[in-house]
């Protein structure tokens, strides 16, 4: 059975990685968007910025965030200056992490969803009269539906087997910033490897179930036809 230690950081793993696909549902569009639809020579720089955490080992990207949310660093002396207080090894802490860790996988297959849309229908509402904002909302969104299904389980699934960025920044607090991946860690650092064991396979699980639903849904139109 699994403690309530692992329950406690179950639901904590189920809370963030709800908060940042939300979180990322949000910021995630306007920029595959605009990365679908842009000829700006900027379109390469910011699809590789956006694309950083895929190559970039978590410990590096958790450092630097560290240090731009710690006391010295800039979101670290607005948030003081704001009366928010620091942010590492607090659970907002975790999600301003792991919305940066887990931002290319929402981008990157809403670019695709977009991208596939083409210029033909927004032409055709564009000829009805509908302003670019109607055509997003009425036209765009509704045909690139499957790229939103998609992205936010690739995003929620990420973000829930998170570790190392999550360690850099929350630490190790229980029922505030130690997550199911952290829980796994103390098990096995304590030789608790039965709880690790039961804890782990609950993760593979969710994770495979996740990921089968998701292709299966995705191959479900093409056998149809």
């Amino acid at each position: 059975m699994l403690t309530d230690s692992d329950l406690q950081a179950l639901w904590l793993t189920a809370r963030l990685a709800g908060i940042v696909t939300l979180i990322l549902l949000v910021l995630g569009t306007p920029i595959a968007w605009w990365l679908a639809r842009t000829q700006s020579r900027w379109r390469g720089p910011v699809g590789a910025v956006v694309a950083l955490p895929l190559v970039l080992p978590p410990s590096v990207l958790g450092f630097y965030l560290l240090l731009a949310m710690g006391p010295n660093g800039p979101v670290g002396q607005l948030t003081q200056a704001l009366g928010i207080g620091l942010l590492p090894f607090t659970f907002w802490g975790l999600v301003i992490a792991s919305v940066f860790y887990s931002l290319p996988f929402m981008v990157q297959p809403l670019q695709t969803a977009f991208e596939a849309v083409g210029d033909r229908p927004l032409e055709v509402a564009a000829t009805l009269r509908a302003s670019p904002l109607d055509a997003f909302f009425t036209v765009a969104v509704p045909l690139a539906a499957p790229g939103f299904l998609t992205a936010a389980v690739l995003t929620f699934a990420h973000t829930v087997g998170e570790f190392g960025v999550v360690l850099m920044i929350g630490g190790n607090l229980p029922g505030v910033t130690r997550v199911a991946s952290v829980q796994i860690y103390d098990h096995v650092e304590a030789l608790e490897y039965a709880h690790a064991h039961r804890l782990a396979a609950v993760m593979l699980i969710f994770s495979f179930v996740v990921l089968l639903a998701l292709y299966a849904w995705r191959s479900g139109p093409k056998k149809g036809l």
